[in-house]
């Protein structure tokens, strides 16, 4: 089975690294050269770091980066290809055009498949002649060490798609769990609105950054507190998130918490932008800026 795998983001990326390791051709797509170099060096930088920690040894380092093909041409990189994983910016225009793209330029055998962590795969699917070949493949971050792959079936995935991305999940070593098409699925459905509250407890001056994390560590034991994760995932990303859980269900339960939109607009991502409720460009500091839109509050 060969595999095209459309982004060299961090997520598309971490999921050609996770295949190429498992013995798979992959063709790794971005319009964008530098993206792709970027990329490479990351995999390689992340199998480094697996050899040195003897997950695996150099000769499998080697031949996981022969087995990796980067394309800057969508129909070039999907043309053969039998399963084909979209991971561009969680952004529903830019997603509907690319698997608009991908049901012309793949072959009519091809899973089309999608990393989306929240947008509806039903209303994806729509936009193919082939609804019952489409599914969310949604890996977690980063893709090479978290063990789940979380299967979304849209109203019309078949249920020979659904085996087969199920089966193939476990032979990339990872632990899929089936779910159903609603706003945010299960993880983030669940995650994104704990993030949520924390950035409120936050803005109504409840607790600082790092209490509020200290609390969830050594309280609920989690190995990372809900404003450090966020800074990880990206606040752009949880931004995102959460407006596709409010525009899908409604509920203003679900509405984003007026500091988390002001530090976005301000461009303060988290890890990737170099700040967010911490600083990371010396190690990892409170930042001031998660108080600098505190207000009144």
């Amino acid at each position: 089975m060969k595999i095209a795998v459309v982004g060299s983001g961090t997520m598309g990326n971490g999921i050609a690294h996770a295949f190429a390791q498992h013995g798979y051709v992959v063709n790794l797509i971005d319009i964008n050269a530098e993206s792709l170099e970027k990329a490479l060096l990351t995999i390689t930088k992340n199998l480094d770091r697996q050899v040195s920690k003897g997950v695996i040894n150099e000769a499998e380092k080697e031949s996981t980066l022969e087995n990796i093909t980067t394309f800057t041409h969508l129909s070039d990189g999907v043309v053969d290809a039998d399963l084909i994983v979209e991971a561009a910016t969680e952004n529903l225009a830019l997603k509907l055009k690319i698997f608009k793209d991908l049901d012309q330029f793949a072959k009519p055998a091809a899973i089309l498949a999608t990393n989306t962590s929240s947008i509806s795969i039903t209303q994806i699917a729509s936009v193919t002649n082939r609804s019952h070949q489409v599914i969310g493949m949604h890996f977690m971050n980063p893709v090479p060490v978290m063990k789940l792959v979380e299967v979304i079936r849209g109203y019309a995935t078949s249920d020979q798609t659904t085996e087969t991305v199920m089966d193939l999940s476990k032979k990339l070593a990872k632990i899929p769990v089936e779910v159903n098409d609603y706003p945010g699925f299960i993880a983030n459905r669940i995650l994104m609105p704990m993030i949520n509250e924390a950035i409120y407890s936050l803005y109504e001056g409840v607790a600082g950054v790092n209490e509020i994390d200290q609390v969830m560590k050594l309280g609920m034991a989690h190995p990372m507190g809900p404003l450090q994760l966020a800074d990880f995932i990206g606040l752009d990303v949880c931004l995102a998130i959460l407006k596709v859980l409010q525009d899908g269900f409604g509920n203003p339960k679900y509405a984003p918490c007026p500091l988390l939109v002001n530090m976005v607009m301000a461009g303060k991502n988290g890890v990737k932008s170099g700040e967010g409720f911490y600083n990371y460009s010396n190690g990892m500091k409170d930042s001031p800026v998660a108080r600098k839109f505190l207000g009144n509050n």
